[in-house]
């Protein structure tokens, strides 16, 4: 995909070298790093990295970056991500949502879920997409939910955060999930 998918008042287009520290800031954000997985790209250097493997292989990985358009200007608004788990089933795993808080409540998240899982079923022609959220994110259980994923199980206290065992919170979406969106 070189053009941006786009959507109403927004678009979706791959993560070029320019973005990183854009991501970097964002993922260190106060609001929005307590709830990335532990082991997602954390600082310029690793995004760099991840935006390189990216596009050695377009079908395989890729990090986009969320932009609020207006008129005549657009603004880097957020981030989400994915990789192939499985290509012979043709699962991917969609990770690293993050949206910088200042554009909260004005539903780009999930307008920019849809879309992007749209894409990655509809065009890339994958079957399944799965994600996992910690699930003290209540935010995030609660937009995946409304964005048509079903949730399919947790993992209970899966996970070392905060000074505490965490559950991880299962989600997946197939074709026929998407479909229903739309009727």
């Amino acid at each position: 995909m070189s053009s941006p998918l786009e959507g109403a008042g927004f678009r979706l287009r791959r993560a070029a070298a320019e973005d990183a520290e854009f991501l970097a800031n964002l993922a260190a954000n106060e609001e929005v790093s307590p709830f990335l997985a532990v082991m997602s790209p954390r600082d310029v250097d690793s995004f760099l990295d991840e935006i390189e493997a990216a596009e050695a292989a377009s079908h395989e990985r890729g990090r986009f970056v969320i932009e609020a358009v207006g008129e005549d200007d657009a603004w880097r608004a957020g981030s989400v991500a994915f990789d192939v788990t499985n290509r012979r089933s043709r699962i991917v795993h969609l990770y690293g949502l993050m949206l910088d808080p200042r554009f909260r409540g004005r539903g780009l998240a999930r307008a920019a879920t849809e879309l992007f899982t749209g894409y990655l079923i509809r065009d890339l022609n994958f079957h399944r997409v799965e994600l996992e959220c910690y699930g003290y994110n209540e935010r995030a259980v609660h937009h995946f939910d409304q964005s048509g994923f079903v949730k399919e199980g947790v993992k209970r206290k899966a996970y070392w955060r905060n000074g505490e065992w965490v559950d991880g919170v299962l989600f997946a979406l197939v074709r026929e999930d998407l479909d229903a969106l739309r009727n």
